[in-house]
């Protein structure tokens, strides 16, 4: 079942390949939606794709990225079916 994952990484997650790197994963795991840095420092993720690919991308993440995450909220949604690629947004 597709379901949309929203996720807010704060921690040393800008200017560390962040962004690219879950932009590959994404297209490693079928996944679809954006990533883009904030003006907060966090980093923001809409990721939808079935559920297994979605934990096998939030698992990726957080593990490539342990030593420069320090906090993630993760919110699981039901899919909304507006994506059709992973796109970078600035």
């Amino acid at each position: 079942m597709k379901k949309q994952l929203h996720l807010f990484y704060s921690g040393r997650v800008q200017g560390i390949g962040f962004r690219y790197t879950v932009q590959d994963m994404a297209g490693q795991q079928k996944v679809c939606g954006w990533v883009k840095n904030l003006n907060n420092s966090r980093v923001e993720v809409v990721a939808e794709a079935e559920e297994d690919a979605l934990n096998n991308f939030l698992e990726f993440i957080n593990q490539h990225f342990s030593r420069y995450i320090s906090d993630v909220n993760v919110e699981w949604l039901p899919a909304g079916g507006e994506f059709r690629d992973f796109q970078i947004k600035f």
